[in-house]
């Protein structure tokens, strides 16, 4: 590896990309290579910065992500790539660090390591202690409710919105609130199955609010349908425990009120500019209901802060830099 590593960002000018970059370009310690704009689509051009670098972020396409793979022929180069193309891959790392002990050491070793999506990280960030510690079986039948500022769908609905937003007055909007996925095959239900220890894929509800960044995704839990269920308590202390020594894994305190605006709301949004993901233990024991709430930025947690922190591990630097 070079002194200074390079690093290759492919994709730079879409969403995700432009976030990495804005993240990394101020560092003296890496040296981003770009490429020019008239060449992108350059295979052969590409292909000789993918092989010259240390590490390549892939901010792609699925399709362009894989051609981008195939042209990679320099055993020694690593590959970050935020698509959903590599994913539950057997032959690539997932990059979330806190899901299982000793994620880390497997990503700091990999050449190949997947970025998880935004929705992904939230759901797995509430549910995974709860299966790896038992407090719930593999075939508990899950829900997961989630709602995403409009930056999460790309370029083209960032600029459909603001162009509304421009050009409407007296605070208008375009959609306050729209559920979609409803023939039940998003993109990121392959991974949340996959990674969870769940023995059946979750039933998974997105939507998109009229707000820009940040995102809220829910987990209810119908505790009544258990023979012993387990209190709010026990829920909150298996995952404040799994998470005790994890840097970017915020748990709330038990019912945590006082985070919430105006002690109602929980803001989608307060996690916006930053790298953590917030979770919420609420519980009702009488009732045997729970609901956990994972509150993340879905453009730093879900996608470029994570994508930082994990070229952090595969460089061998401190996880925290640029984040």
């Amino acid at each position: 590896m070079s002194a200074k590593p390079k690093i290759f960002i492919d994709g730079e000018s879409g969403t995700t990309g432009l976030q990495i970059y804005s993240r990394l370009n101020q560092r003296d310690d890496i040296e981003i290579v770009s490429i020019e704009a008239s060449k992108r689509k350059d295979a052969t051009e590409r292909a000789k910065l993918i092989n010259a670098v240390d590490v390549v972020i892939l901010c792609l396409p699925d399709d362009a992500a894989r051609e981008a793979v195939s042209l990679v022929t320099n055993t020694s180069v690593k590959i970050l790539d935020a698509s959903t193309a590599y994913r539950t891959a057997q032959s690539w790392v997932y990059g979330f660090p806190e899901l299982n002990p000793g994620q880390r050491e497997k990503i700091a070793s990999a050449q190949f390591i997947s970025n998880p999506g935004c929705y992904p990280t939230g759901f797995l960030a509430c549910i995974r202690p709860l299966i790896a510690k038992g407090i719930l079986k593999t075939d508990f039948p899950i829900t997961v409710n989630a709602v995403s500022g409009y930056s999460g769908g790309g370029k083209n609905l960032i600029q459909k919105y603001d162009a509304f937003h421009t050009t409407q007055a007296g605070g208008e909007s375009l959609y306050p609130y729209g559920i979609y996925g409803l023939q039940f095959g998003h993109k990121h239900v392959k991974e949340m199955h996959y990674y969870s220890g769940l023995a059946s894929p979750p039933l998974f509800v997105p939507s998109v609010g009229d707000f820009e960044q940040g995102m809220l995704v829910q987990v209810p839990l119908p505790l009544w349908i258990l023979d012993n269920p387990p209190s709010g308590e026990v829920i909150y202390e298996a995952i404040a425990d799994y998470y005790q020594s994890q840097k970017f894994v915020q748990v709330a305190p038990f019912k945590e009120l006082t985070l919430l605006r105006e002690g109602t709301f929980l803001d989608a949004k307060a996690m916006n500019g930053t790298n953590f993901v917030q979770i919420f233990v609420f519980a009702n024991d009488a009732t045997k209901e729970a609901l956990l709430v994972a509150r993340l930025d879905n453009l730093g947690k879900g996608a470029s802060g994570a994508a930082v922190q994990n070229l952090n591990i595969m460089l061998g630097f401190p996880e925290e830099l640029a984040l």
